[in-house]
Formats: C-alpha cells, structure tokens, sequence
C-alpha cells in the first residue's frame, strides 16, 4: 500500500521567482487593459478574437510551454498557468482558445510528433501563426471516447478520413486540426490520430454553435468527406490515438482549472466591489454576514482549488505523475466557478440578472468547465482509481 504525496513532502516551493512575477504582471496589464474591455462585446456580437490572440502570440502565449528549441516561449507550467487565469479573468473565450492550443495540439505533436511534423506544425502553432484544434468529441462519443465512429482507412501511402466531430473549439477558425479516426476494430486500440490541414479537399465546418457562454470562442462541427492524408501525418503509432489524446488531455485539464479560476477570480472581484459601493437598509451590503459570509467562502474555495491546480502544474515541471491532481483540480475549480459566480449574481441580486453587470456572463461562462475535457464524472471516476489503487491491497 501507498499514501498520498502532499506538497511538502513533495518538495513543492509556493514563492514565484522574479521572472515568473514579472511575467505573470505583464499578462495581466496587457489582459485588463486589452482583452477585458472586449470582452462583453465579444459576447454579444460572438467575434472570433484575432487581435487579441494576435497580442498573446507576440507575447509567446500562444506557445508558452513548448520548448525555445521548436519556436516556444518555454515557460513552466506553473507560470503558464498563472497567466492562463489572467486571460480568463478577463475573457474566458480567450483563455479557452489559449488553453486548447497549449494543451491538446501542441503537446501532442510535441511529445509524440515526428521531427518533421515538429517542425512543419509545431513551429508555426507555437508562433502563433496558427492556430490548433483537437478533434476526439462525436455526436455519439463524448464521455465514451473509445466509442468514436469517425473512420480512417489505409489509401496507397496515406489514409482516407469519412465521419464528423462535433463541439471542436476553433472549429472553422483553426488551421491544424489533430483528429482522432478509428483504423482498426472497436475499442480504444482501434484508434488513431492525424494532423489534418484546413484547407484539405473534404474538409468542412458546421456555423458556430448557439452555447450558453463562451460566445468569442467558436465551436463547430467538423465534418471529413474523403478527406486524405499522407501517412507522414499520423501522430504516434498506428492504433495509439487515444493513449496519445488521453494522455495530453492531463495538461488540458489544468489549463481548464485555471479558466475556471480566473472566471470564479473576476467574478469574486465584482461582487466585493458592488458590497463595498451598495447601500441597503442604511448600510454598505458587506456590512451584512449574509453577504460577507459568503465573500469569505467565495475566496477560500478559488484558493484553495489554485493551490491544488498548481500543485498538478509543478508535478508536471518535475516531470512526475500529475493525471490525479490534474482531474482533483479541474473538479475543484470549475464547480467552484459555477458555485462563485452564482454566488456572485445573488450579491448583486437583480442587477446580477442584467447583461448591463459582468456577473451574467461570468456565470454562463463557468457552467461549461464543468464539461468539457471531461465531466465532473470523469474525473471523479479517474481521482477514484488513483485512489483505489494507492490504498487497495
């Protein structure tokens, strides 16, 4: 039998360096003064946000965490982290685009990709250039992602792709697409992946989905109709696709705790400065414990949900195991997102109902970290076997 590692045991240091405060800084005047004042208009007008990826890619965010060596910024994960809850803060449709990219696409063809392919792809999403999506979600395969249907079969030196993804962020908008077909029988070893360029012949988009927030960030059906590719592309060994997406999904699921903190974080900040300004009864509304109760709460649930979504950052650093604490904090942080910004609109009381107040949107942004990249289901079914095997016989 194992025990559970805590932070100290670990080694784990919570004081940032200079450089990464520096860097952390930067991100977040450039985030507020940038990103935040768009972002209601974005919402509403549901613009797709190049300006302001087009700052984040000068700034080296659009490739923080790859490698100088492949047109990176190299950053650590922890500071990558850090600065993905200012985007988020900000703008949650941007964080997301910022999070997908970093995560999916470019850790993929950076841990399992050829040289070739790093070069040929990497480089240019790590630039900013361009910009990623990850292709595994069906119409029938969400949860169940060894049940995806969408088909890859052997053409001369290349493969022939026929089926659909669905809820593909940047979807229509990205221009590297890592997708996931199945090339053999049923079951997840039947599977594997491919970079698919737009712009390949069979390749098309559905309109960008009508979701309830996130409204900047485009989410669409992907479809292929006989669409080739050169076996060149196929990321990792035949039959592996899904060990590499499920692996990679580990960071993708701290990029995700962290938008959900920097929504539950600017949510937090709203409705303590509504608290300190608004009068009811003859007294400032944190003057009431009904409210300031529950400001209290508010904030200790978002820090306590950071600190555990950096532990998984700084475990990833290390380069240890970090796929339970990366599910612990994305469980963590995204229900305190919905529960913080629900919280939030009940401080503002009806003027929390109105879109002229940022609350509104805040809390439609939150409600969907607790669904993609894995449901609050899936990650307490991976916390319970990492839990189960650290202590069963």
């Amino acid at each position: 039998m194992t025990t559970l590692t805590t932070a100290a045991e670990a080694g784990m240091a919570f004081a940032l360096s200079s450089d990464q405060r520096m860097i952390v800084q930067h991100v977040r005047e450039y985030a507020r003064a940038e990103i935040a004042p768009k972002a209601a208009e974005y919402d509403r007008s549901g613009e797709f946000p190049q300006e302001q990826l087009r700052g984040l890619a000068e700034m080296g965010l659009l490739g923080a965490t790859v490698p100088e060596a492949w047109d990176g910024a190299g950053l650590d994960s922890v500071t990558y982290a850090l600065c993905l809850e200012e985007i988020a803060a900000a703008d949650a449709s941007v964080a997301v685009i910022v999070s997908v990219q970093n995560g999916l696409p470019e850790q993929m063809i950076l841990k399992y990709g050829t040289d070739m392919q790093r070069e040929k792809y990497l480089k240019p999403l790590a630039r900013g250039e361009k910009i990623g999506a990850f292709c595994l979600t069906e119409s029938s395969a969400g949860s169940d992602a060894a049940s995806l249907r969408l088909k890859a079969e052997r053409d001369g030196d290349g493969w022939v792709l026929n089926g659909s993804k669905a809820w593909i962020t940047s979807g229509g908008q990205a221009e590297t697409y890592l997708v996931m077909a199945r090339t053999g029988g049923s079951g997840a070893r039947g599977v594997s992946c491919f970079i698919v360029e737009k712009g390949m012949p069979g390749l098309s988009f559905g309109r960008p989905e009508e979701k309830m927030g996130l409204h900047a960030a485009h989410t669409t059906t992907v479809t292929f109709d006989g669409v080739r590719v050169p076996d060149e592309n196929r990321v990792g060994e035949e039959g592996q696709g899904l060990i590499v997406a499920l692996a990679s999904l580990d960071a993708g699921r701290i990029g995700i705790a962290m938008q959900a903190l920097g929504i539950a974080r600017a949510a937090l900040e709203h409705a303590a400065r509504y608290a300190a300004e608004r009068e009811q009864f003859g007294k400032k509304l944190r003057e009431f414990e009904g409210v300031s109760f529950k400001v209290a709460r508010m904030a200790a649930r978002i820090e306590s949900a950071r600190l555990v979504a950096l532990k998984a950052a700084w475990l990833k650093d290390q380069g240890q195991p970090y796929g339970k604490e990366a599910s612990m904090a994305k469980l963590l942080a995204s229900e305190a997102a919905v529960d913080v910004t629900r919280d939030a609109i009940q401080i503002f009381g009806g003027n929390g109902y109105s879109r002229e107040y940022p609350v509104e949107r805040l809390y439609r942004d939150a409600k969907v970290t607790e669904i993609y990249e894995g449901t609050s289901e899936i990650q307490q079914l991976v916390i319970s076997r990492a839990v189960f095997a650290e202590y069963g016989e």
